[in-house]
């Protein structure tokens, strides 16, 4: 009789469509979508959004209901409380946050601003970990907060270096968000802040999110020189003034850069 396969080596090895159940991962796409959407959707929504049967729709919606990961509210489904729960132990199993906390830590004492540190999570930028500023205002997102690219220091770090200057489709769709009278939304100017990111070393949000609330956010490259995270600053903008840009940037970016080596990263950045 043959020696089964060890269980670990199955896990490391790559999905095969052979193992795939199509509706538990439609279940997938059902959350994913549930995510883009913060007025929540319609059963008809997610059958029309999804290309999949009403039928079907309406019963994953109801099987993930049941078990919490979504709730039900004027006849709109949104996600639910038992995804907040996977998603905190998911954040603090992540290996790099446990590194970068020390790393936020120190930036925040030596800017006395908020810092965090964002991962790409699809077509988001998903903060993982914030260090409060020592400010008794303070204007950050919480870990778990997904941010738009176009329009976020992080993500602004992960369009000029991970998509390499070529747009993803989130961002070139007509859902893009004019968040305030700063917001660039057109690609034509997107791209010219993801090649201005990538010359600078750094990504600004420009009360381009928030009116009020300026950002800056540097990449964090890992061992084989891609950028796996980015490590940024948010502050009121009457504090982080526009002639106070230089002078932090300069410490976001040494901040990104201690993390990346202690990644592994041995190179220079920014290439």
């Amino acid at each position: 009789m043959p020696t089964p396969a060890p269980l670990s080596a199955a896990a490391d090895a790559p999905p095969s469509p052979k193992y795939v159940i199509p509706n538990l991962r439609n279940a997938c796409q059902v959350l994913k979508l549930l995510g883009r959407q913060s007025e929540g959707l319609k059963t008809i929504e997610v059958s029309r959004a999804l290309k999949i049967p009403i039928t079907s729709a309406l019963r994953i919606l109801n099987t993930l209901q049941l078990e919490s990961l979504v709730r039900k509210a004027n006849g709109r489904y949104e996600l639910g409380p038992a995804l907040i729960q996977l998603g905190h132990l998911s954040l603090h199993r992540t290996e790099i946050r446990a590194t970068a906390l020390p790393i936020l830590e120190k930036l925040s004492l030596t800017t006395t601003e908020t810092s965090h540190l964002a991962i790409l999570c699809d077509d988001r930028a998903l903060i993982v970990a914030v260090q409060d500023s020592p400010h008794p205002l303070r204007a950050a997102s919480r870990p778990g907060f997904l941010a738009d690219l176009h329009c976020s220091s992080t993500g602004k770090v992960f369009l000029a270096y991970h998509h390499g200057g070529t747009l993803p489709p989130a961002v070139l769709g007509e859902k893009r968000e004019r968040r305030t009278p700063h917001t660039q939304v057109t690609p034509e100017a997107i791209r010219r802040e993801a090649r201005l990111t990538r010359a600078r070393g750094y990504g600004l949000d420009n009360e381009e999110y928030f009116l009020g609330v300026r950002c800056l956010a540097a990449p964090v490259f890992g061992s084989n020189a891609t950028v796996v995270a980015a490590i940024g600053i948010t502050a009121a903008a009457v504090r982080f003034t526009e002639a106070s840009i230089p002078a932090m940037a300069e410490k976001v970016k040494a901040a990104a850069a201690e993390l990346s080596r202690l990644l592994g990263y041995s190179g220079t950045g920014g290439s």
